[in-house]
């Protein structure tokens, strides 16, 4: 009875079943092709949501901030739920196959019902979590490090002011300490090696805060240095000056804080700005640094310490340390006298010291050294607010400038906001198109890029240009940027033709404008909207600077009437979605800078500029289509679609092609099949300098030495791989994944950043052994990856490219985070310390530094 009950049961259950699928609410046998179809489409516009998500997540990580937990598990979903859609659809065939009576029945009832009621179910799945894919903001800033090492370079003559100075800082009494001195003395540097200072002896502060407050005091810019530090930029970005001074206020007075405050040119009201006073109770401290002990008082400061110009014997040695003993010692005997008087010239000023010691560095004849000494001593110009003698020894570094052309070049750098970090390559693409460099035909692109090289290299040993934070950047101090600005206005007579207003916040385009005269416009890194209606007569207007705005609309009247417009940099408008038709009228534009913008559509008006060669498209994850570019703008030189939505596909490569100009790019591929395509068209590959594989999967992805040999940036997003094989010739592999019978490559020589975002399947990547000169490594979110480097695959690897030495060796920036299974980086870790400058691990819990 008891087995007849359960069978009748079972009966009945399966009774039920089968009503319910045939003739319940949902008949998900009749709706299984029906649903099918709309599943493989909604998951389609998922993967499509992703990949648009992606863009935007990179983007934000490459400006440091660390992606939301809510966007991180939004991807994890998607990733699951793809996988169990892809076996669904796996299974379509044999279950279409089954229905019968016009799709309401199944031969297999049960099966049927069953797929039909899981097809349904992740449907509805997979609506949700697209409709649940919109993020205002999808990366944030991570916890702060209490101090950011600053890069300095060597100097003489401060270790007992350094000491004193933190002595001073540090006294139980003493709440701020100011200090003062002429410019170019060193105050910065001493500010530098003080912030370094706290990465060893932090004594209990919370966070050491730095802040350049310059010649253009502004207290948004002030504000927004301190909430960039603390975390709170994008929280507080639609905020007013009050509101934001309250979080910067709530969020210190928790705090045992260090703010340094470098350049200030007048009173700083820190109430206004939200910094709660320094007491005996709270601990904190405020260090400044300006040129006037009048500020000092100003700023009401405990104590104040004038910089002093380095004694007459740290002069000598720092002038000897940059000169060298080649000239002063090896040369004519009387240059060793000659050199002292001009380091007497220089009244201990180190910056001055620095720039005519390298302007005098190849100097090895007593006439060489008699003219500096003349020179110094006749020059008849003066300067506001910068010491003669000081003004002088710049002035004449400048004036030693082997042309005219890299005096051009220096004079452009001024365009740029105080302290700002000018990318090498973007720089050299504006002095090309300004025409301040220039080869004999098309075939000399290459050429022109280094010569730009050269000029910064020059510009550089000159001590006219700093070095960045990273390798690829430059910047300029503030004095030499002051004077290079009076230079370029031929001493102050035509300041007319020159508007640099970087940093400031404006929310306009300036009305007191000539704008009849003006040659040169920056209005870098400020809060303009829009520009409106209004057209201007520019006849002489060559480069309009306008990133790092808030631009959502550019009216087409505003473009009217530029007719020597060369350079127009858009670039880092993240709203600006369109351009008007008008700017075909800019039919002298040679470069046109719209990466990191929302741009959908290139302007049909774009076909008119036909001088245009250089166009940047990077990150413009709303680009729609760069069909028929070929025939819009046939004479492009240079094309840039790194991380854009546009991937390259068989189209595209054809297009490609026919720009016959073409001679540099960036390219995203999202497809196996089309990278080797690439590798194959020399034409082609030849050019590229920046590659990004995106949302690829493949079981081996192949890399040629030689067909990628000019690739300087490789970025990896959402990639699922078993193996990346790196081919040096076309022959048969080796289990090391390189070719064995080419022994002399020097592999990817110009390769110097790589960036890989959700890699998955690769255990290492020890192929970046071809990588000799990278300077710049991430890699994040590769669930994979065990070692960065294996020993055993590097020593085949070195065993067949003898000239392939120890892995890193030129490495700057290192970053390693979010990797589970991260045991170790390389096994010469130690001696990356030599180059290393920026090392971070985030939540890699089975890393081991002692690997």
């Amino acid at each position: 009875m008891g087995n007849c009950l359960a069978f009748e049961i079972s009966c009945d259950q399966v009774l039920n079943h089968a009503c319910g699928c045939l003739f319940g609410d949902q008949n998900y046998i009749l709706m299984m092709e029906g649903n099918l179809e709309a599943l493989e489409n909604t998951m389609q516009e998922l993967e499509a949501k992703r990949d648009d998500l992606l863009r935007r997540v990179v983007l934000e990580e490459d400006k440091g901030l660390q992606r939301l937990a809510q966007v991180q598990g939004w991807f994890s979903r998607v990733e699951t739920v793809g996988s169990q859609v892809n076996d669904l659809l796996e299974a379509r065939s044999a279950q279409t196959r089954r229905l019968c009576l016009c799709g309401y029945c199944s031969k297999n009832l049960i099966s049927g019902c069953d797929y039909g009621k899981k097809l349904a179910k992740k449907l509805n799945e997979v609506q949700g979590l697209l409709s649940k894919g919109i993020f205002e903001l999808v990366a944030a800033k991570g916890p702060a490090p209490k101090v950011e090492e600053k890069h300095i370079q060597t100097t003489v003559g401060l270790d007992t002011i350094v000491e004193s100075t933190w002595n001073h800082l540090m006294s139980d009494g003493r709440r701020s300490l100011g200090l003062y001195g002429m410019g170019g003395v060193g105050k910065t540097t001493l500010l530098t090696r003080t912030n370094n200072k706290f990465l060893q002896l932090m004594s209990g502060f919370d966070i050491v805060i730095w802040v350049v407050v310059s010649k253009d005091l502004q207290n948004e810019v002030i504000q927004e240095q301190i909430l960039v530090r603390l975390g709170l930029d994008k929280e507080c970005k639609q905020k007013t000056e009050k509101e934001r001074a309250a979080y910067i206020y709530n969020n210190l007075n928790r705090k045992k804080f260090v703010l340094l405050l470098d350049d200030l040119w007048s009173k700083v009201d820190l109430n206004k700005i939200g910094v709660p006073p320094p007491t005996q109770e709270n601990g904190s401290k405020i260090l400044l640094t300006t040129r006037s002990i009048e500020v000092c008082k100003d700023m009401e400061v405990d104590e104040t310490m004038e910089v002093k110009c380095l004694s007459p014997d740290d002069a000598w040695d720092l002038f000897q340390k940059i000169v060298g003993d080649q000239t002063l010692l090896k040369s004519h005997q009387e240059i060793t006298a000659l050199a002292r008087k001009v380091v007497e010239k220089c009244c201990g000023l180190p910056l001055a010291l620095n720039v005519i010691g390298k302007a005098m560095t190849c100097k090895d004849t007593i006439q060489e050294w008699e003219h500096a000494i003349h020179v110094l001593n006749s020059s008849s110009l003066r300067f506001p607010g910068i010491e003669v003698n000081l003004f002088s020894v710049l002035k004449f570094s400048y004036d030693s400038l082997k042309d005219e052309k890299v005096k051009s070049c220096f004079l452009y750098c001024c365009l740029f906001p105080e302290d700002f970090q000018i990318e090498k390559e973007e720089l050299i693409e504006y002095w090309i198109c300004e025409g301040f460099i220039y080869g004999n035909g098309d075939e000399d692109v290459a050429a022109n890029y280094y010569q730009g090289h050269d000029i910064i290299g020059t510009l550089l040993r000159a001590h006219l240009l700093m070095h960045g934070d990273f390798s690829n950047n430059v910047k300029m101090h503030d004095v030499i940027r002051e004077i290079a600005l009076w230079i370029a206005s031929d001493f102050g007579k035509q300041k007319e033709t020159l508007c640099v207003k970087t940093g400031v916040q404006l929310r306009h385009v300036p009305n007191d404008i000539n704008w009849k005269v003006m040659r040169r416009m920056s209005l870098v890194s400020n809060k303009i909207v829009e520009i409106s209606c209004r057209s201007f007569n520019c006849p002489n207007l060559s480069t309009l600077l306008l990133q790092k705005n808030k631009l959502v609309n550019i009216s087409g009247e505003f473009f009217r009437f530029m007719p020597a417009l060369v350079v127009l940099d858009l670039s880092e408008n993240e709203s600006l979605s369109c351009l008007p038709e008008e700017i075909s009228n800019l039919g002298s534009l040679q470069y046109l800078n719209l990466s990191s913008t929302m741009i959908k559509w290139l302007p049909v008006g774009l076909k008119e500029l036909t001088k245009l060669i250089n166009l940047n498209l990077e990150y413009t994850n709303q680009l729609q289509s760069l069909v028929g570019i070929s025939t819009i703008l046939p004479n492009l030189q240079v094309l840039k679609l790194l991380c854009s939505r546009v991937c390259v596909d068989d189209r595209l490569i054809e297009e490609l092609q026919l720009l016959n100009q073409l001679k540099i790019s960036t390219v995203t591929v999202d497809d196996a099949r089309i990278l080797e395509s690439i590798q194959e068209v020399k034409q082609l590959s030849s050019t590229i300098r920046g590659l990004c594989l995106n949302n690829m999967s493949a079981h081996v992805v192949r890399l040629n030495t030689v067909a990628l040999g000019g690739l300087h940036r490789f970025i990896i997003l959402d990639f699922k791989i078993s193996e990346i094989k790196i081919d040096c010739c076309k022959s048969k592999e080796s289990n090391a994944g390189i070719s064995p019978m080419c022994t002399s490559s020097q592999g990817f020589k110009h390769l110097s950043i790589v960036q890989t975002f959700e890699l998955e399947g690769p255990m290492d990547f020890t192929w970046l052994l071809f990588a000799q000169n990278l300077t710049y490594l991430s890699v994040r979110e590769s669930l994979s990856i065990e070692e960065i480097i294996n020993r055993e695959k590097a020593i085949s690897i070195t065993n067949v490219h003898p000239d392939i030495v120890v892995p890193f060796g030129k490495l700057e920036t290192l970053d390693v985070s979010l990797i589970a299974e991260l045991k170790g980086i390389c096994w010469n870790l130690p001696a990356l310390r030599t180059t290393l400058k920026n090392f971070t691990t985030i939540d890699c819990p089975k890393l081991s530094l002692s690997y």
